[in-house]
């Protein structure tokens, strides 16, 4: 199970109604990532900071409460978003023709949103402590790829490979670090079997519980592509970054 990898031509092998697309999962990672990030940096660096740092622009302690509260709801359903991301990355790299152009789409888009990311987040430009999701997208599938390479050679690799791509997770501070590496892992070893991938998953979530609920529409894929968006669903990442710290900035100056 864990050195050979099927990949089903067919939605036959799942636990619910193959319902959705893989552009409908996009769409669900898109808006759900959204509302966490709104939570995020509008939210809690904006309204919350400027609140508690007693701000000329802070808004009144009603407004701010109220919108705390809502913080914890939107950053609750923000969970679902980075397991659908992970799992639509196993699916690209498994279907996709050209590992190359595809790695190298990650690579160019990492470092693109890595300066709106810093913004967001880190409070300062190109700060180097805490990179973007992209990069953790982008370790994650060449941790695959070297597992796809060396598992037709010597299966015993794939640990070395695999432990590799975890270790570089963390060292490497990205977005979510060796957890979301090991989430990777899991979805590409159990490619084939949703029922231990779903049980698997959630084990590996167990520290952000709400996350597994992704689940639920990973299990709905009926492994169609759908409508092609890749470029917008790229660009929507840093795009909506900038835009989130352009509104944080206009409104609290920070």
């Amino acid at each position: 199970m864990f050195y050979k990898i099927r990949y089903p031509d067919t939605a036959k092998n799942t636990l619910l109604p193959p319902l959705l697309t893989g552009s409908a999962l996009k769409w669900i990672a898109l808006v759900t990532m959204l509302t966490d990030h709104i939570g995020a940096v509008f939210l809690e660096s904006g309204v919350i900071s400027a609140y508690n740092q007693q701000l000329s622009s802070a808004w009144d302690f009603e407004t701010t409460s109220f919108l705390y509260q809502a913080d914890r709801i939107l950053r609750s359903v923000g969970r679902i978003s980075f397991p659908i991301f992970c799992f639509l990355l196993v699916e690209g790299f498994v279907h996709t023709s050209n590992r190359k152009k595809y790695a190298l789409r990650l690579f160019l888009f990492a470092c693109v949103s890595e300066l709106p990311f810093d913004l967001c987040f880190n409070g300062g430009l190109l700060e180097f402590s805490y990179q973007n999701v992209m990069f953790t997208l982008l370790i994650g599938f060449l941790t695959l790829w070297l597992m796809d390479i060396v598992r037709q050679k010597n299966p015993v690799l794939l640990l070395f490979a695999a432990g590799g791509g975890i270790l570089l997770g963390k060292l490497f501070a990205a977005d979510y670090n060796w957890k979301g590496i090991v989430l990777i892992l899991i979805l590409y070893l159990f490619y084939s079997y949703p029922l231990e991938k779903t049980i698997a998953g959630c084990l590996s979530l167990l520290w952000e519980p709400v996350a597994c609920f992704a689940f639920l529409p990973i299990n709905l894929y009926n492994q169609q592509k759908g409508r092609s968006m890749k470029y917008f669903f790229y660009l929507f990442y840093p795009a909506h970054l900038l835009l989130l710290f352009s509104l944080r900035y206009a409104v609290f100056g920070i």
